[in-house]
Parts: C-alpha cells; structure tokens; sequence
C-alpha cells in the first residue's frame, strides 16, 4: 500500500517543475508576450501545435532548428516607441541576451528586434517584429554550424564566364 502512495507524490513532484517552466516563470518567450500583451492592450495568438512543428523543423534540419516558438498579434493599433519597446523585451529576456540588431522605421510603425544568446554550442535567436498592424515574436535555437553550411550552399563567389575587376 505504502508504495502505491509514492506514485502520486511523483506525479506531483515532476508536474510542479513542468507548470512552472510552461508558463516561463523566470522571464524568456512567455513572459516578453504577457509583457507585450499587458503593455499594448494587445492579445497574442500562440500558433497551434507549435510543438509539433518545432519538432519536425529540427528532424528536417537534421537538428539545425529546435525550440521554435512563435507569437502573432494581429490588428496591433498600438503606436510604439522603439527604445520603451527595447526596454521591455530586454528586461524580460535578461542579461544573457545580447541585442545584435535594432531597425526602427518612424515613418511606418515599422519595428525590429533581434536578440542573441549563446546556448552551449547553438544559438538562441529571439525576434520581435512590428510591421504595420501586425507584431510577431518569435523564438528559435539554431546550430550556428549547420547553418552556416546551408547558407554557404547558396553563396555564389562567382559566376562562370564573369570575373570582378578591381583597381
């Protein structure tokens, strides 16, 4: 009897550290879209089964791209301010991520972010992007390597038959 009373102790035990990395307790991805959604009045559409694509883009990159997550908010009425917008992904994502490109268009309310952040031998890239009326967040660990090789893939050094001529 005493041992089938472990086995809710351990359900229990293993669910609690899940909850808690599910709703991104310590900052990352969920806490910049709640951030973002609380800010602008604005509400996020997650893209269903998300775990599901992310699984297979890794098997289809042959572990190239994992940990994709991605957040849309559509009908985003809201003016931004580029540096408070700055401010706030910064904050929630932490120290560790290093911003590595900012675009602000103030004409259009057009907005770029893209934040860095080295994760053992991948990279994390997390990119908050603002075009018009529409705010897109989006997460994703890459393996700098094999992307690397799949860009060098479509590289064009030069073209048969033409060579550069400098001066």
């Amino acid at each position: 009897m005493r041992r089938l009373l472990w086995i809710p102790v351990c359900l229990v035990a293993l669910a609690v550290p899940a909850v808690v990395l599910a709703r991104g307790g310590g900052g990352g991805f969920n806490s910049v879209v709640r951030t973002l959604e609380h800010r602008y009045h604005a509400h996020a559409t997650r893209i269903p089964l998300m775990g599901l694509v992310s699984l297979v883009s890794r098997a289809a990159t042959h572990k190239g791209v994992g940990n994709l997550h991605v957040a849309e908010f559509d009908d985003f009425s809201e003016t931004v301010d580029g540096e408070e917008l700055n401010q706030l992904v910064q904050a929630d994502l932490g120290a560790s991520w290093e911003r590595v490109i900012r675009e602000t268009s103030r004409k259009d309310n057009e907005q770029t972010l893209i934040f860095m952040h080295p994760e053992g031998q991948r990279m994390g890239l997390f990119v908050v992007d603002l075009d018009g009326h529409e705010l897109d967040v989006v997460q994703v660990s890459v393996d700098p390597d094999h992307l690397n090789e799949s860009i060098g893939k479509y590289d064009h050094h030069e073209h048969q038959g033409h060579h550069e001529v400098s001066d």
